[in-house]
């Protein structure tokens, strides 16, 4: 039985635009939805970085371009972004101990990718809520490139998770695709 869905596709296609939609329209059909998305942050008119952002608007630090090196400390690095691993742990955390308190809930997760995945709390965060049975989740994970992230593999090869793969061709016209596979989730 399918519990969980999750979109993937390349950056910048659409994902968390399609993930804030759907949240819209199951908040619009009295589902409980909590959680969180990252949001492209934009400082001169280029990428600085990335933010979390909860869906009640609480925003934190995920990453930043990197200028100089951290003072003591490891540093958490994805290309030229340094990741802020306790601002997007002190955010999201405690997003995984409150929800699923009520029925029918959905938790976002956008997105499960590199810089997210230095949090060992997070990783065991998002499969011990993977296993549970309080609630779906509706998520992001990156396509496959290079080596890969173990998390994400073991996301894709659940049998209980649907994956869209989310294209320019089909953004536009995949949403109602996926509304129905989260109400489905939620039967």
């Amino acid at each position: 039985m399918m519990k969980h869905v999750f979109l993937t596709g390349v950056p910048g296609v659409g994902k968390t635009t399609l993930v804030k939609k759907v949240c819209e329209a199951m908040a619009s059909a009295a589902v409980s939805v909590s959680g969180f998305y990252t949001e492209e942050v934009r400082e001169r008119g280029r990428r600085a970085g990335f933010d979390v952002v909860t869906l009640t608007g609480d925003r934190g630090r995920l990453s930043r371009l990197s200028t100089e090196s951290a003072a003591g400390g490891r540093e958490y690095r994805v290309g030229q972004y340094v990741v802020d691993l306790q601002s997007f742990e002190s955010l999201t955390l405690p997003l995984f101990r409150n929800m699923c308190e009520g029925r029918e809930r959905v938790f976002v997760i956008d997105e499960i990718g590199k810089m997210e995945l230095f949090s060992q709390a997070f990783i065991r965060a998002v499969r011990q809520t993977l296993d549970g049975s309080s609630c779906s989740i509706l998520g992001t994970i990156p396509v496959p490139k290079g080596k890969p992230l173990t998390l994400v593999e073991e996301v894709r090869s659940r049998q209980d998770v649907k994956i869209f793969m989310v294209t320019k061709e089909n953004r536009d016209t995949i949403f109602d695709d996926i509304v129905s596979a989260v109400q489905e989730c939620l039967k």
